[in-house]
C-alpha cells in the first residue's frame, strides 16, 4: 500500500478511496475472482467429460452399465444442488479420512464414530493439522471442483444422451451398411454430429455453471460472495483505518455487473461456436441453425 495511506484521515477523497482499495484484505477480493474463472475453467472440461461418460453409458449395449449412467443421471438431477454440495463434500472428505485411517492407523482402538463427531488419528487428516494454509486452501478448493464437475456432469450427460439419439439413425445405418464397426459409427458419425443438437443445451448449462459459482461460499471458501459481504459490512474506527458504514449493496452490485458482463461474453463466444459446428452440416438441426440465423 502507498506510503501516505498511512494516514487516512488527511487524504482526499480520491486518494482515500485508492488507499482503500488496494489494502491487503481487497487483494484478498481481486484473487477471489481468479478463484472463481479458475473454478470454471477447471470444472467446465471435467464436467463434460463426466457428462460424455455418463451419455455413453446410458445407451451402452451392456445392460448394467446402462443401468448405472441412467441412475447417475437420474440421481444426481433430482437432487437439489445445495443439498447435494452440503453432503457430497462432507461425504467425499470423510470417506478419504476414513480409508487413510484404517491403513495409517492399524492399531487405534476407539470408534471412529463417537455420536456426532467423526474422529480419526491425526496422520489420517486431510490435509495434515500443520499443513500450510495453502494446502487446506487447496484441498477444499479441489474438493469443490469434483463436486461441481460431479453435479454438472450428470446435466452435461443428459444433454448428451439426448443429442446423441437426436442424430438421425438412417446415418447410423447407412454408415454400418458402408462397412463401419459400431465404434467407427460412433466415433466418425455419432459423435461429430450430435454437437449440433446438444450445444444449446450445453450453452444453458454453463450459464448455470456461472451462476453456482457463489455456492463455493458455502463450501467454505472464501470467494467473492464471502468477501463483498465482509467488506461491505459496517467498519468502525475501532477495527480498521478505513472505517465506513453498510456499503454491501455496493460490493453486490459489482458482482452484478460482473456476472452479466461475464455472461453476455459467453454468450457471443457460444454463438459463435454454434455458427461454426452448423456450418456445411448435413442434418435438419444444421439445417434449423442455418435458417434460424437467416
Amino acid at each position: 500500500m502507498f506510503s501516505y495511506c498511512s494516514d487516512p484521515d488527511s487524504l482526499g477523497t480520491f486518494a482515500w478511496f485508492s488507499c482503500y482499495l488496494t489494502t491487503g484484505v481487497h487483494m484478498s477480493f481481486y484473487v477471489a475472482f481468479f478463484k472463481v474463472l479458475l473454478l470454471l475453467a477447471i470444472t467446465a472440461p471435467v464436467a463434460l467429460g463426466f457428462g460424455f461418460l455418463g451419455a455413453m453409458a446410458a445407451r451402452s449395449r451392456i445392460a448394467p452399465l446402462r443401468w448405472l449412467g441412467k441412475i447417475y443421471i437420474a440421481i444426481v438431477r433430482g437432487v437439489p444442488d445445495i443439498a447435494f454440495f452440503l453432503f457430497f463434500v462432507i461425504a467425499l472428505d470423510q470417506a478419504v479420512e476414513y480409508l487413510r485411517h484404517k491403513m495409517l492407523c492399524p492399531d487405534w482402538d476407539q470408534p471412529i464414530r463417537q455420536g456426532s463427531d467423526f474422529v480419526v488419528c491425526q496422520a489420517a487428516k486431510m490435509p495434515l493439522g500443520n499443513a500450510p494454509q495453502y494446502l487446506h486452501e487447496t484441498y477444499g478448493f479441489f474438493l469443490a471442483v469434483f463436486t461441481f464437475a460431479i453435479v454438472f456432469g450428470a446435466f452435461a450427460a443428459n444433454v448428451l444422451y439426448g443429442g446423441m439419439r437426436a442424430v438421425p439413425h438412417a446415418q447410423l445405418e447407412t454408415a454400418e451398411a458402408y462397412g463401419m464397426s459400431h465404434r467407427q459409427t460412433f466415433w466418425r458419425v455419432l459423435v461429430p454430429q450430435m454437437w449440433v443438437f446438444a450445444l444449446p443445451g450445453l450453452s444453458n448449462l454453463w450459464m448455470v455453471l456461472i451462476k453456482a459459482t457463489p455456492l463455493l461460499f458455502l463450501l467454505g471458501i472464501e470467494d467473492i460472495v464471502y468477501w463483498a459481504r465482509e467488506l461491505g459490512g459496517t467498519k468502525t474506527s475501532k477495527f480498521t483505518s478505513f472505517p465506513h458504514g453498510d456499503w454491501r449493496m455496493w460490493y453486490f452490485l459489482f458482482l452484478l455487473i460482473f456476472y452479466l458482463a461475464f455472461t453476455r461474453v459467453s454468450e457471443i463466444v457460444l454463438e459463435r461456436v454454434m455458427q461454426r459446428l452448423t456450418h456445411g452440416q448435413a442434418t435438419s438441426g444444421g439445417e434449423a441453425q442455418r435458417k434460424a440465423a437467416a
